[in-house]
């Protein structure tokens, strides 16, 4: 059983996307994502969706990689449109189906709340796919050095996040290693009862807990052996300058957010 993670997986491109500076990347991704969650007229609605194709063409990131990192939530979203469909009564009526009643304004919420979620996920996904995780870890420091005059551990919470997105590829390869190795034991999470599943799967988390716990205790020996410190000076190979670039980006958000508030 292979564990397919496409989150959090880089894709190299020749792209104005991939050129941006990644606290631009970072910065204008958040609002964008912010502006989706004030949408609430069907102009708005149409007018995010429209942007947010334009902005996955502008990357040159295929679809299927995008629906590929998107895949653990798009049952998420499914739920959440039902959800809303058939619980939403307000309205005139749709369809009556026995018990069931459709109004316009669940329709409306159905398609509102999952579209909005939609977009922000993808703007979301397209800044793991377009972007180094060196890249992120250098815009994180950058991004909460501010938090280290005042006290706070700025660096050593840039440093965790990048850890994290480091290890998603590593914790899979580890849940493959493992799963296949009780298949070879006799252990099967697709098939047998549903309770030899859930014992196998309980098999398989103990295990993948152990195997994160081995490497966070090899990685702080690996720190602790390099004499690292979390509040030395630090410099950059490869240091974030903004261009020209970043400041059309930022532009095109601010022109972005302010024909969305006038649609309203």
């Amino acid at each position: 059983m292979a564990f397919k993670i496409g989150f959090g997986q880089y894709i190299a491109a020749d792209s104005p996307v991939h050129k941006l500076d990644p606290r631009t990347k970072l910065i204008c991704s958040l609002a964008f994502m912010i502006a989706a969650f004030s949408v609430k007229t069907p102009s708005q609605l149409i007018f995010a969706a429209f942007a947010c194709g334009a902005l996955l063409m502008a990357s040159k990131v295929p679809a299927r990689a995008v629906m590929r990192s998107m895949q653990p939530v798009l049952v998420v979203l499914a739920l959440l449109g039902l959800f809303n469909l058939f619980f939403v009564q307000t309205g005139p009526a749709l369809l009556l189906v026995g018990p069931m009643r459709i109004t316009t304004d669940g329709l409306w919420a159905a398609v509102l709340y999952v579209t909005r979620f939609a977009v922000a996920i993808v703007a979301g996904t397209l800044i793991m796919l377009t972007t180094t995780p060196t890249a992120l870890s250098d815009a994180f420091d950058v991004l909460l050095s501010p938090l280290s005059r005042v006290g706070l551990p700025g660096h050593e919470v840039a440093m965790v996040l990048s850890l994290m997105l480091r290890f998603i590829p590593t914790l899979a390869d580890d849940a493959t290693a493992i799963s296949e190795a009780q298949r070879a034991r006799g252990a099967s999470l697709s098939s047998g009862s549903l309770r030899r599943r859930a014992h196998a799967t309980k098999a398989l988390l103990i295990s993948l807990l152990a195997s994160a716990l081995r490497h966070a205790n090899n990685l702080s020996r690996a720190l602790d052996a390099r004499c690292y410190a979390g509040d030395a000076a630090r410099t950059h190979l490869h240091p974030l300058r903004f261009t020209y670039r970043d400041a059309a980006a930022t532009i095109t958000l601010c022109v972005y957010v302010v024909v969305l508030t006038m649609l309203r």
